[in-house]
């Protein structure tokens, strides 16, 4: 495939086919993020994907189950862009189980109702989404471009659609000043909005992000290994989803660790507090990354 680098996806999408339907970012302003800084944001012709589709099928016709369709957001798409994209995906592979996308509270806001209910009659199923923190003066910091209420009313507009979710939120966002006030709020958070699948990643502080330049100013502090741990520990006990499947397993964090929540909270609490207490080995440095 043609791809134009950098192309990301999430963990859980490795064994699925990517289709680059936009580049870069439509919001792209989030203080952390470093993933599409310089890449100007398009929608790629529909010409070329079909192609693009149409030469995977050639290949992979009966091998291909999922597909993430990528860069950022492509949900910011308009539905007669999706439409063909997810009719041409069915067409040409016969045992596709499930379309997925990057979305943002942005996206599914100005979205209509009746517009993603489309979007799931033609196949998309699951979105993945990082509110990052659910406490309103981190997330100003973060600049997400919404606030939390606003997070939770995209999450129910999924829900109506048929849409599952899953969220990802960043131990240490909020840094030391911020460090329990982040972690209790995106645990509520994520009780309001309610995903099928929730994680927890560790904020990896990026060179040339203006983060970092807080940082170098002594103006943003991240909590040390004790105090991420600690904010993992608030979070699972503010985090009431119905059914939720929870991983901390990504390797930016220290304690790879994970459940379902409700149902496995106390065992979960307890892990961690083993980790606290110096009984659990932890990810070393050197084998952390984004």
């Amino acid at each position: 495939m043609r791809y134009v680098e950098p192309l990301f996806r999430p963990p859980s999408e490795a064994d699925s086919f990517i289709l680059q339907a936009t580049l870069g970012c439509s919001w792209n302003a989030c203080t952390y993020c470093a993933m599409y800084r310089g890449k100007r944001y398009q929608v790629r012709p529909l010409e070329e994907l079909q192609a693009e589709i149409t030469e995977a099928a050639a290949r992979y016709a009966e091998d291909v189950r999922h597909v993430f369709v990528a860069d950022g957001d492509p949900l910011a798409m308009d539905l007669d862009h999706w439409e063909p994209i997810l009719r041409a995906l069915a067409t040409a592979f016969p045992r596709l189980r499930r379309v997925s996308t990057y979305a943002t509270a942005r996206n599914l806001l100005e979205k209509s109702q009746d517009h993603l209910r489309r979007l799931r009659e033609l196949g998309l199923s699951l979105l993945y989404i990082g509110p990052e923190s659910g406490d309103e003066l981190t997330l100003h910091r973060l600049a997400k471009g919404a606030t939390a209420a606003e997070h939770a009313e995209g999450a129910r507009k999924a829900r109506e659609a048929g849409m599952e979710q899953s969220l990802m939120f960043l131990l240490g966002a909020g840094g030391r000043d911020r460090s329990e006030a982040h972690a209790r709020a995106s645990g509520r958070l994520a009780t309001a909005m309610d995903p099928r699948f929730l994680s927890t990643l560790t904020l990896t502080v990026v060179p040339g992000t203006p983060i970092h330049r807080l940082e170098d100013q002594g103006r943003f502090e991240l909590p040390d290994t004790r105090g991420l741990l600690t904010e993992l520990r608030w979070f699972i006990e503010e985090a009431q989803p119905s059914s939720a499947i929870f991983r901390s397993n990504h390797a930016s964090n220290y304690l790879p660790i994970g459940g379902r929540l409700p149902r496995d909270r106390e065992a979960i609490l307890a892990a961690i507090d083993k980790a606290l207490a110096g009984g659990t080995p932890l990810r070393p440095e050197w084998a952390r990354g984004l």
